[in-house]
């Protein structure tokens, strides 16, 4: 099925002009993505990059967990929203855009509140404590179920989950594969998570955010 467009470009482009603009390093980001990697579609964008860096302040986080760094777009914008003091802890297994990410972290002031874990995020998981106060999930969709069910309980109480790509092009209307199959699922679990309270929105591809009771 051919990728939908949610939001018109022109839309998309009068939200963009109305946000806060990032810092010029993230267009650098943007371009080197777009230049070094196979799937620069992955990368937020600016709009939803400054949503997260949003929430991150609105919640008063101090420790932040990100699944899914790709090229550090969104580590990079959600660690502004945290306080010197903050930390964000970001997990990936692409070696190649994690090494884009760490070059970037070191270049941006906001690089020291970051550590990128390299592996299996399901593992990862594993050696990690809690609490936290907001997590990010943008990773392969098959396991977007089980990073759930990780992270749940890592988050503390009135923290905020967030998931990406949850309407995932329109396909969760007709899903046909396995990784369209796997977000309408995950979708169900959620909703039906008396832990949780969420809200799907219709920002970019689909952010799904859920408080916790």
């Amino acid at each position: 099925m051919p990728k939908l467009t949610l939001v018109p470009n022109e839309i998309e482009e009068y939200a963009r002009a109305h946000t806060a603009a990032p810092a010029p390093l993230f267009e650098e980001l943007k371009d080197i993505t777009q230049s070094r990697t196979t799937s620069p579609g992955m990368q937020v964008g600016p709009v939803e990059g400054a949503f997260l860096k949003m929430l991150v302040s609105l919640t008063s986080a101090r420790r932040v967990l990100e699944i899914g760094t790709f090229t550090g777009y969104s580590a990079l914008m959600m660690a502004e929203g945290l306080p010197d003091d903050g930390e964000l802890i970001t997990c990936d297994i692409n070696p190649e855009t994690a090494e884009i990410a760490r070059a970037f972290f070191a270049r941006s002031p906001q690089g020291r509140k970051i550590q990128l874990r390299l592996g299996p995020a399901l593992e990862t998981l594993k050696t990690l404590r809690g609490p936290f106060d907001l997590v990010f999930i943008d990773a392969d969709k098959g396991n977007y179920g089980a990073y759930w069910d990780a992270v749940v309980p890592l988050v503390r109480p009135g923290g905020l989950l967030v998931a990406d790509n949850v309407l995932w092009s329109g396909r969760v209307l007709s899903p046909e594969s396995e990784s369209d199959h796997a977000v309408v699922a995950f979708n169900a679990k959620v909703v039906a998570d008396a832990r949780v309270e969420p809200v799907l929105l219709t920002v970019r591809d689909g952010m799904m955010l859920a408080r916790k009771r």
